[in-house]
């Protein structure tokens, strides 16, 4: 069974699949669609999706979701965030695939 990335396309959305109690293990994608090193890991990411189904994997479009990367308070691309039942687990700057699979197994452990 195939594990995706999924897009999130607001901030009720964001709240509900990612800050939600009882969520689980997340892991969120920040990216923008002229981010060159975004485009380099999203095959990686999609390949720790497939790899790690516990985790529930979702991408964000910084531009489009200007408000919520905002409040996340990412200013570069890509940031990948790791959230556990609602609350920030850790973060990761940089198109750096395997710095974010021991990031992903530690949110799983």
């Amino acid at each position: 069974m195939s594990h995706n990335v999924v897009d999130i396309k607001s901030k009720a959305e964001f709240n509900e699949k990612v800050l939600g109690e009882s969520t689980g293990p997340v892991v969120v994608d920040c990216f923008a669609t002229w981010c060159g090193p975004c485009k380099a890991i999203s095959p990686k990411v999609e390949q720790f999706s497939n790899e790690y189904p516990n985790a529930k994997f979702y991408k964000i479009d910084v531009d489009e979701l200007s408000e919520v990367a905002a409040e996340l308070g990412i200013r570069a691309m890509p940031t990948f965030l790791l959230f556990k039942n609602g609350q920030k687990f850790d973060d990761l700057t940089g198109a750096n695939p395997k710095g974010l699979e021991e990031k992903i197994k530690a949110l799983l452990a």
